[in-house]
């Protein structure tokens, strides 16, 4: 953001004088989405200004989603379709803004309008992004800089803030309900024949915004009658669904209620935005596209599987960990149009088995007997908890999908899950390295140059799903080349130590093979082995029969990220250390044949 020194000066006299600061209006935005994405702002709003009396300008939908809020003294409702419609609707909503005498306006909405109503209503301090336009109506207007128009809704929000002192990074939204609430869906619920001690899937299949959004139904349907058949017997209890939507998506809600072969209520156009929120928060499992309801279930912590296609990924994924998303990299992504006007191919390349495979890793901790509770505290990642830790991870079968050998950059095509999990290490303080093994280079599948171009896709992949490596290893020879640096000897994690300065005594190792596990029992690293591979299960029942099993068992990354977290964790309030050495190879000279490092590990 930009900030003048004079705008510096004068928010430094008035704005940041927070005792000055009695009466503050916050307009908030328009959206379902957008209102919980801006409610960790809104909370830090009253941290920054205590003694406050804080009012919301919101519109109805927003107001009820809001209703009962902590950090909200008073909720004002701008009824733009109502009383507030047209141009004598605005100046009476503004002349009811005057008498509140509002000291400081904070404008989280970006349009025009708000700027507008704010300076009509003589509030003396208007502060906001300085888009739509609008900079002249602001007294403290902030101009969003590039690099803060590309980060997360949540932190564009966040950012706003901190010319008034707003601090740090932001936490997860969260939303906020009465018990009665709940009650009462419980006993609607209950009218439908699911029952308290049920699972419940949340299936949200539509899209206010456009048909763009959203993911075939009979896809849906498909995923939730494999999550309940092959996994009800798993969880040891009843799986029954819930379809919810907005009005005018009653129809399609029944047609996949049609095809799901189990108890399910169909709620869409049913309910209220109250009620909306109290059957996302009942739901053990949220399989949505990007909507105000995805926010609404990650929010409440419910575990969401969301598919993406023509939005942007990097600013509206569900925020905070726990969720995955699922979306087909193609290169007309994200056009954030309304209606694709080629062949949806975003959306048609999303299959089944991605978005079940997704559902399953958020799952996981279900089938050792842990409550659904308990799961979600297991997903709440602690600040730097792996702090000084590298994880190792393979490549192709564990970052990519496994197709035999990949020859040119448009083979490369990311596991469901994968950008997600490596941001969740990443945000947790680890580094990334992959060590990968590429005798495609010694058998004359490919050539180096083909190599490096493979791995530049698979790292432009990666950023773009906000994940990035810190380096990356291969080793080219053929198996029968003896070398050093051919998993599962040690090599390629020798240089990495000593190039990139890593601590050897924190390292896991994560592969979906054989000599992925025996990598690690070689350098004393914790290792898990992720079942994604084509030929993972029978790699952990030869590892079980030589009595050197994996630390950890994963049907996916993401789950072996969570692992990841909760052993760091569970490390560090024991105060253990790992007394891992690694010993460089005797064998390995310093000019470490055929490693590579690709990416800037400084």
């Amino acid at each position: 953001m930009v900030v003048s020194e004079r705008m510096r000066e004068t928010m430094s006299s008035s704005v940041t004088h927070h005792r000055s600061i009695r009466r503050i209006l916050v307009r908030g935005p328009n959206w379902i989405g957008d209102a919980v994405m801006c409610e960790p702002a809104l909370r830090a709003v009253r941290t920054l200004f205590p003694e406050a009396t804080l009012s919301l300008l919101v519109k109805p939908a927003i107001a009820e989603l809001l209703k009962g809020h902590p950090a909200v003294n008073h909720v004002l409702v701008y009824d733009d379709r109502g009383r507030h419609a047209g141009w004598s609707g605005k100046w009476t909503l503004a002349g009811v803004l005057r008498r509140h005498r509002f000291d400081l306006a904070i404008l989280f909405q970006n349009a025009f309008e708000a700027a507008l109503l704010s300076f009509l209503a003589g509030i003396p301090r208007r502060y906001g992004y300085a888009t739509d336009g609008r900079g002249f109506l602001l007294s403290d207007p902030i101009t969003p800089t590039p690099r803060i128009k590309l980060k997360h809704q949540v932190e564009y929000y966040w950012d706003l803030l901190r010319p008034l002192g707003c601090q740090g990074q932001p936490d997860a939204p969260r939303l906020f309900l009465a018990a009665e609430e709940e009650s009462a869906m419980a006993e609607r619920l209950a009218a439908a024949g699911i029952a308290p001690s049920d699972f419940l899937i949340g299936v949200n299949p539509g899209s206010t915004y456009g048909g763009a959004k959203r993911w075939l139904p009979e896809r849906f349907a498909e995923t939730v009658n494999r999550l309940i058949e092959e996994q009800g017997p798993v969880i040891g209890k009843p799986m029954k669904a819930a379809i919810v939507g907005a009005k005018g998506e009653e129809a399609l809600g029944q047609t996949i209620a049609g095809l799901i072969r189990a108890t399910t209520v169909v709620l869409s156009g049913r309910t209220t935005v109250r009620e909306l929120m109290a059957v996302t928060k009942r739901c053990g499992l949220f399989l949505t596209n990007d909507t105000g309801p995805m926010h609404i279930a990650a929010a409440f912590h419910v575990p969401v599987v969301a598919v993406f296609g023509p939005t942007d990924w990097r600013t509206t994924a569900p925020f905070g960990p726990g969720h995955s998303l699922v979306r087909q990299p193609v290169d007309c992504a994200p056009c954030l149009l309304r209606e694709c006007p080629i062949d949806h191919r975003c959306m048609m390349g999303v299959t089944v088995e991605e978005v079940y495979e997704a559902g399953l890793s958020r799952l996981s901790g279900l089938s050792s007997g842990r409550t659904h509770q308990i799961d979600r505290i297991d997903q709440t990642d602690q600040t730097d908890v792996l702090s000084g830790y590298t994880v190792f991870l393979d490549r192709d079968g564990t970052l990519n999908k496994d197709t035999g050998y990949v020859r040119s950059p448009e083979d490369i095509e990311l596991r469901s899950g994968v950008g997600s999990a490596l941001t969740r290490l990443k945000r947790a303080g680890a580094r990334l390295v992959i060590v990968t093994n590429q005798s495609g280079v010694a058998r004359g599948i490919l050539t180096l140059a083909d190599l490096e171009k493979v791995h530049a896709r698979l790292q432009a992949l990666l950023q773009a799903e906000g994940a990035v490596v810190d380096a990356l290893y291969f080793c080219p020879h053929h198996p029968d080349d003896g070398c050093a640096c051919r998993k599962p000897n040690t090599a390629m994690i020798e240089r990495a130590v000593r190039e990139l300065g890593l601590d050897p005594s924190r390292a896991y190792v994560v592969g979906d093979q054989k000599r992925d596990v025996e990598l690690a029992w070689r350098v004393r690293a914790r290792s898990v082995l992720v079942t994604s591979g084509p030929t993972s299960m029978e790699a952990l029942d030869e590892l079980k029969r030589e009595g050197i099993p994996p630390d950890h068992v994963a049907p996916s990354l993401t789950e072996a990220a969570g692992w990841i977290v909760r052993d760091a964790e569970s490390r560090q309030r024991a105060g253990v250390r790992s007394q891992l050495a690694v010993a460089p190879s005797p064998s390995m000279g310093e000019g470490g044949v055929g490693v590579k490092l690709i990416a800037d590990g400084g």
